[in-house]
């Protein structure tokens, strides 16, 4: 089973603006750099769709209602939709913060035939949380998933094991995982352009032109899918990034900046009970050329400054020609905290940062994200009167 959220973080804004419903609505910033984060049907009908520049997306559809994200909100609301999941089913595979595949095949004799757990997810979904949910049921995980995304907004599809293959040989190859673009001009100019056409092509041809992905497809093609749903999915990398609305070569802006990133980077990590033991640094000139430079750091961490002075440190490392359009930080190589040793270094500093930032998680927790920042972060005049 795969449940998919609709439009995530615009239901969950028109929760608290129902007003809003049944108009174009994008949530994102509405900076002429930033993207589109979420769009609601109404607005995907002018051709608005996720990570479009917003610059378009506002020339698209100028009578949208543009409303600034709240991630903390996303991910409480993500949180509870998971408890849903784990109450059906202990076998929960999440992807995104807004979708999952569920394995209930031990719990049909508790809770009923597949059709009918989907319909019981759906259901507690729409009253507890207030969002739609689209559930795809099948016997594989790339069926379900294609179920779930045919069956959009707010509906539910069951493929038996019987329809899956005449279902996917309905479909055009681009539906199939791994067959983007590129791959879809390319077999076009062979002849194959629908699902069909590419299961009655041989693998070993399919190799040839494809490599390795095409024997990949071709079983896709014919519905073979063994992966198992996977509960624990510990994540690969955490990080944020920040596109300037001017490009700069401010040092002092780009220090800030880093900061700023370090403290969501770090912030995320301990929420996610995770430390890091590399740190990334993104860049992005001008020019849209992009680098990246990493450092592993002796002793794993999840403490803002620490993360800021090893971004500090690749930061200088760079040699810089250009302005700058893109800032990232990204702590990789996660461990779990519980199963790590946090003992940063003789200098108890390390130990006082971690404390000091913890603090300010559970101030935040309680009273908002902005209520406790570095003064450094402080906007100018927004100090004591």
């Amino acid at each position: 089973m795969h449940v998919d959220m609709d439009a995530f973080f615009v239901t969950v804004e028109l929760r608290t603006r129902p007003e809003l419903r049944g108009r174009p609505v994008i949530v994102g910033y509405p900076a002429e750099r930033s993207v589109v984060l979420s769009a609601s049907y109404e607005a995907r009908a002018f051709g608005v769709k996720s990570a479009m520049p917003m610059a378009v997306a506002m020339r698209m559809c100028p009578q949208a209602v543009i409303i600034e994200p709240r991630h903390k909100v996303y991910y409480e609301v993500s949180a509870q939709l998971m408890a849903i999941f784990e109450s059906v089913t202990e076998l929960v595979e999440p992807l995104s913060v807004d979708e999952a595949f569920l394995d209930v095949s031990g719990a049909i004799r508790r809770l009923g035939p597949p059709r009918v757990i989907g319909e019981l997810i759906r259901s507690r979904v729409a009253a507890e949380l207030g969002i739609t949910a689209s559930v795809g049921i099948a016997e594989t995980k790339f069926v379900a998933k294609i179920a779930s995304t045919r069956c959009k907004p707010d509906g539910l599809l069951l493929i038996t094991p019987d329809e899956t293959v005449p279902y996917l040989h309905s479909l055009p190859v681009g539906a199939l995982w791994g067959v983007g673009a590129k791959t879809t001009d390319v077999l076009a100019r062979m002849g194959i352009k629908t699902v069909a056409d590419l299961a009655a092509t041989p693998a070993s041809s399919l190799k040839k032109m494809l490599g390795a992905t095409g024997v990949h497809v071709h079983q896709l093609a014919w519905g073979i899918d063994p992966r198992p749903v996977t509960p624990v999915r510990l994540e690969k990398s955490i990080g944020a990034e920040e596109t300037f609305a001017v490009d700069t070569a401010d040092d002092a802006l780009l220090h800030r900046e880093l900061l700023r990133l370090s403290h969501r980077t770090a912030e995320r990590l301990r929420g996610s009970g995770m430390v890091a033991r590399t740190i990334a640094l993104k860049l992005r000139f001008a020019d849209f050329s992009t680098i990246t430079r990493s450092r592993t750091v002796q002793t794993p961490v999840d403490s803002a400054q620490l993360i800021y002075a090893v971004a500090l440190q690749l930061l200088d490392s760079v040699d810089r020609t250009m302005t700058v359009r893109l800032v990232g930080v990204r702590a990789e190589q996660l461990e779990e905290t519980a199963r790590t040793s946090l003992q940063l270094s003789i200098d108890r500093r390390d130990d006082n940062w971690r404390a000091a930032e913890q603090a300010v998680d559970q101030v935040a927790r309680k009273f908002g994200g902005k209520s406790v920042l570095p003064a450094r972060l402080l906007e100018p005049g927004s100090g004591p009167g």
